[in-house]
């Protein structure tokens, strides 16, 4: 990596939601993340102290959204605020889990639009920039008056699957709400689309009746952006079964698991779940049939360019 500017004015920083992701950002970026400490009061109020001077540096705080959200969420927004009021040159939030983006717009009336009061207290909060990874809804963009750079974890999961070398394959989208999510990624591995005809009888229950598309003796692979209690992705694999596909794929680029993810999961006729390591899985979470891709080159590679200067735009690519 060829280095341009002064890299002591870079500092990584996180709080308590991924810290393994952050070190290893870290690391792709040659340097070590930043001494602070989190404790809390006997109250429960979160106290956060930066243990080393970041004035005049651009500060990059690493911090899902995940659960718990409302913890972590107010640990992002601590340290913004310490990293303002010690003169930090710019603060820029890397989230790779932007929670609270399911709430993006209403659906009843009387509904709270939480993507976007997310948006306003950590602009609020004071910072400059934020670096995500796959927005539930894209113009969630839209909520900041601050760059918002959305990163794709999709040519990481479609590089992993381009290396199985399967003979026939179709991509299937579990809704369709995800078909523009899913045609992109088979045309990256240059193959059919499928959709799952599903409905939402209730929240976070999932009902798949049909499928549209040919599956026949074909390799299926479920594509989505979060995986939260499992219920579309393993309903809609039970269906693809019963309609001829020859064996199925899940993959998405956040694994949630809510209870009962795991054990839905790990009960599923899915052969493998690909997820990437935006959202860290305690050992209760992970399974046999689970493969976890890092994205940290990803978000490092950003953070360089970023930081020097440079296009983010290739990274899309």
């Amino acid at each position: 990596m060829a280095i341009r500017h002064n890299y002591k004015k870079l500092k990584i920083f996180t709080g308590n939601a991924n810290p393994k992701l952050a070190e290893d950002i870290a690391k792709y970026l040659g340097t070590t993340v930043g001494q602070s400490e989190i404790h809390r009061f006997k109250d429960g109020e979160i106290n956060i102290r930066i243990r080393e001077t970041v004035r005049g540096a651009d500060v990059f705080v690493v911090q899902p959204i995940s659960a718990p959200p409302d913890t972590h969420l107010m640990e992002l927004l601590i340290m913004i605020d310490a990293f303002k009021r010690a003169s930090a040159k710019e603060v820029a939030a890397v989230i790779p889990y932007y929670g609270y983006a399911r709430q993006d717009r209403k659906t009843q009336p009387r509904d709270p639009i939480s993507a976007k009061l997310v948006a306003n207290i950590l602009t609020a909060a004071g910072a400059d920039r934020v670096l995500t990874m796959d927005l539930h809804a894209g113009q969630i963009q839209g909520f900041f008056d601050i760059p918002v750079d959305n990163l794709r974890a999709m040519p990481i999961l479609a590089n992993y699957f381009q290396d199985k070398e399967f003979d026939d394959i179709v991509v299937v989208s579990p809704d369709v709400g995800g078909v523009s999510r899913a045609r992109e990624f088979a045309n990256r591995l240059d193959c059919t689309l499928a959709i799952v005809d599903k409905r939402r009888p209730a929240p976070n229950v999932a009902e798949a009746t049909n499928v549209i598309g040919d599956i026949e003796g074909k390799t299926a692979i479920i594509i989505d952006d979060i995986i939260d209690t499992a219920g579309t992705i393993c309903e809609a694999a039970r269906v693809l079964l019963d309609k001829g596909a020859k064996e199925v794929y899940a993959c998405c680029s956040h694994p949630v698991l809510s209870p009962p993810a795991t054990e839905r999961l790990a009960a599923s006729p899915i052969k493998e779940v690909v997820v990437t390591n935006s959202i860290p899985l305690p050992p209760e979470k992970q399974l046999d049939k689970m493969r976890v891709l890092s994205v940290a080159p990803l978000f490092g590679e950003a953070i360089r360019r970023i930081f020097e200067e440079l296009s983010v735009s290739k990274l899309f690519d």
